[in-house]
This record gives C-alpha cells, structure tokens and sequence, in this order.
C-alpha cells in the first residue's frame, strides 16, 4: 500500500505533465523555425529563369544577395548559384 504522503494527485500529475510537454515543444519549436528558415525553394518551383523578365531582374531585386567581382550571387528564397540578370516568382523590387 502506498502511503499518503506519496500519492499524487490527479491534478498534479496533469499539471506536471503539461509542463513537461510545454517545456519539450518550446525548443522543438525554435529549431523547427530555424531549419525552415534556412529552406530555400528549387529554381524549378519559382519559375527562375536566367535572363530578365522586362525592367525586372535578380539585381534589383530585394532578396538578390551579389557574388563578389559583379558575377552570379545568391538569393534569399531560391536554391543555387543566381544571375544578376536573372528572374523568378520571388522578384520584389528593392
């Protein structure tokens, strides 16, 4: 027989079990944020194309970041080596 000075009762098992859950998912939260901010789109899904569409283009573009000595950079949103002359979805002007 247990004795009742080590019984739990069934609100505070509840209470410290919601605890524990919240405590675990908090952090799983952050990193799951994290790892999708660092997931960048295929050029296939955003349509990228390497030549301009009209005035619009990779280089005037907000989330364009340029490569060193003028040449192809990199993007915020889309995977891969990225023209200054290029184009896709993602185009916002800065």
């Amino acid at each position: 027989m247990m004795d009742d000075d080590k019984k739990i009762s069934r609100r505070s098992f509840l209470k410290g079990a919601m605890f524990l859950a919240a405590g675990t998912a908090i952090p799983l939260a952050a990193f799951s944020r994290n790892a999708l901010a660092d997931a960048k789109v295929s050029k296939a899904a955003m349509h990228y194309q390497d030549t301009p569409n009209g005035s619009a283009h990779c280089s005037t573009c907000i989330q364009f970041i340029p490569g060193s000595g003028g040449g192809n950079g990199t993007c915020k949103v889309v995977a891969g080596s990225i023209s200054p002359n290029g184009w896709c979805l993602a185009y916002a002007p800065k």
